[in-house]
């Protein structure tokens, strides 16, 4: 397959197992290649791998809050660190949440509600890519 022809990787960070199997679901439906990952450890060490392998990805979408690990607020600084061109968009049911409502005072470039629908998805990719 051309590289031109790939389709855009998106990784998915959230602790809920079926949230991020429903995420990777739609994306895979919108025509992209979705990973889902549990923390942001998982998140970062994942990204690094692609990145070092010269098949990064196209954007990552990150649970604000991860209850027992790292969740997107300490995960965007870190990836940042390490590709200062990631697209990081950060997910959250608590939309009053500063890290929502100010998401690029910490680091993110976009931010979608949960529960996000397909087509809230697709909006908020389409408009960091």
């Amino acid at each position: 397959m051309a590289s031109a022809a790939r389709k855009k990787k998106i990784l998915i960070m959230d602790d809920e197992e079926m949230i991020g199997e429903i995420a990777c679901q739609m994306l895979t439906f919108l025509g992209y290649e979705a990973r889902h990952v549990l923390d942001g450890e998982e998140a970062i060490s994942l990204y690094r791998q692609h990145l070092e392998a010269g098949d990064p990805f196209a954007a990552v979408i990150m649970d604000l809050t991860i209850p027992k690990g790292m969740g997107g607020k300490e995960a965007v600084l870190e990836l940042l660190a390490l590709d200062p061109q990631a697209r990081v968009l950060v997910s959250s049911g608590y939309s009053n949440d500063p890290g929502m409502v100010n998401f690029s005072r910490y680091g993110f470039c976009g931010h979608i509600e949960k529960p996000f629908d397909l087509a809230s998805l697709k909006a908020a990719i389409e408009a960091v890519l």
